[in-house]
């Protein structure tokens, strides 16, 4: 599957910069590289070391189109695993598009998305689940979605799947050589030992796959409705979180009619903040589709802030009750977080009554600022980050905890199997197919149409 052509990307953003990077790799790129480069010292880039930088200009004929900086790095000890050029030239569009046309015509071809990282895993330099981690690590928004692509880019958790299989496998192993004696009725596995190993496996694949509930939600953000009737500070709230004016605020009420996202970063957990149209009897169409939305939109979050104006209870605080129970009755398995907005209004036995009739509130007030870091706290409080301070493996890839439940399925077979007294050769589908979902994992099985799927989503030049 590995091509020997030399494929060229632009390996920095497109568009105007300070500094752009060219890059090629393949088996003729540094001869490529340096059939268009001039160095100022008149150094051939074939010649030079690995790792090594070059000042000159990229010529075209007669004409020079830029003074660059060239990296040289050699196969196998390139990030593709083979001989890899990096132009760094000024990042004027014209110039790079220039440049690589001129690269084009003297033999590369334009590299497909994720290519150089596909290179870098058919060349061993990563395993599949790593050049995942690459992806995520560039789409990266916050410390803890960083934090956990690092980790798997230094191969944690392919290392903990890798150890699992080669037990596995070892166990296998022994399985199927019974078979070749099937006649002499010898057992060369040791069925205790290899009770405990499926245990253990089991407890680890177990462990992993509750880790995707967190890793999900650090990789993707948690989604947070704010609710409430219309006009008691939903937008204001908003606005103080973001620390920015985002939402329309006015004394109107039904201003908000359509949801408003943003995204804030609390701990370095992603916030998707919603503020939604307000919920109340209306005729106006525009504001009936807006509330429609608003409880669609609860559906889709993972957290809810219900929010009313606390100044306000004494007259419809029955009202916001039975709103306050029918959300809970909707969603009962949603954090709900009760907010008694406006508190600045209130005098401290207002506020004491207020927590005696509602024990979970949290009093708050989103135009003078006050409460909104403890809010923050609370709703942080939501995320168990627990294994992410330990350091432990987290799954954030949705095709690896494909597999880790396929995985454990099969492993939960086999350990059936030992205990039912099954045949060793229907014991030993089973195991196959668990070595098989490990192998889908780290790309120790792989066909094209996974390549392809995986590597399509990744950018251009990289």
């Amino acid at each position: 599957m590995i091509n020997q052509d030399s494929i060229v990307a632009l390996a920095t953003p497109s568009g105007a910069g300070a500094i752009a990077i060219i890059r090629i790799s393949g088996s003729e790129a540094i001869t490529i590289g340096n059939s268009v480069f001039k160095s100022i010292k008149n150094k051939d880039l074939t010649k030079q070391k690995t790792h090594t930088l070059h000042l000159g200009h990229i010529i075209d004929d007669s004409k020079t189109l830029d003074e660059v900086l060239v990296s040289v790095f050699k196969g196998p000890n390139s990030y593709t695993g083979e001989d890899t050029i990096e132009i760094s030239c000024h990042g004027s569009t014209y110039i790079q598009q220039q440049i690589i046309q001129l690269l084009l015509r003297k033999g590369c071809r334009m590299a497909d998305a994720g290519e150089f990282t596909l290179r870098a895993f058919l060349n061993g330099k990563l395993d599949l689940s790593q050049a995942e981690a690459v992806a995520d690590l560039i789409s990266s928004d916050n410390e803890a979605s960083h934090q956990i692509a690092m980790q798997q880019m230094r191969g944690g958790f392919s290392n903990e799947i890798a150890k699992l299989r080669e037990e596995l496998l070892n166990f296998a192993s022994l399985i199927e050589l019974e078979l070749d004696f099937a006649e002499e009725d010898v057992e060369f596995a040791d069925r205790t030992q290899f009770h405990e190993l499926l245990n253990r496996i089991e407890f680890v694949l177990k462990r992993l796959i509750d880790s995707f509930a967190v890793g999900n939600v650090i990789k993707n953000g948690i989604p947070v409705a704010i609710v409430g009737e219309p006009n008691v500070g939903k937008s204001t709230l908003l606005n103080a979180l973001l620390n920015e004016e985002r939402a329309i605020v006015s004394d109107i009420a039904g201003t908000t009619r359509d949801t408003i996202e943003d995204e804030l970063v609390i701990g370095g957990i992603g916030f998707r903040f919603i503020d939604t149209a307000g919920i109340r009897e209306t005729k106006d169409v525009v504001e009936s589709i807006g509330i429609k939305k608003t409880f669609e939109k609860i559906e889709q979050a993972q957290v809810v802030i219900f929010l009313f104006d606390s100044s306000e209870f004494k007259v419809s605080g029955l009202k916001l009750k039975v709103e306050l129970e029918k959300i809970k009755n909707q969603f009962p398995l949603k954090p709900l977080v009760v907010i008694g907005n406006k508190s600045d209004k209130l005098s401290e036995i207002e506020i004491a009554n207020l927590k005696s009739d509602i024990p979970e509130i949290l009093m708050l007030s989103a135009k003078e600022n006050i409460g909104v870091d403890e809010l923050k706290n609370q709703l942080l409080s939501f995320v168990n980050t627990g294994a992410l301070r330990n350091n432990e493996t987290i799954v954030t890839n949705t095709r690896h905890y494909d597999s880790l439940l396929k995985a454990l399925d099969e492993i939960q077979k086999v350990k059936f199997g030992l205990e039912t007294n099954l045949s060793s050769d229907l014991i030993a589908l089973d195991i196959r197919e668990a070595l098989y979902q490990f192998g889908l994992i780290t790309g120790q099985v792989s066909n094209d149409e996974l390549l392809g799927n995986i590597f399509a989503n990744f950018c251009i030049g990289k």
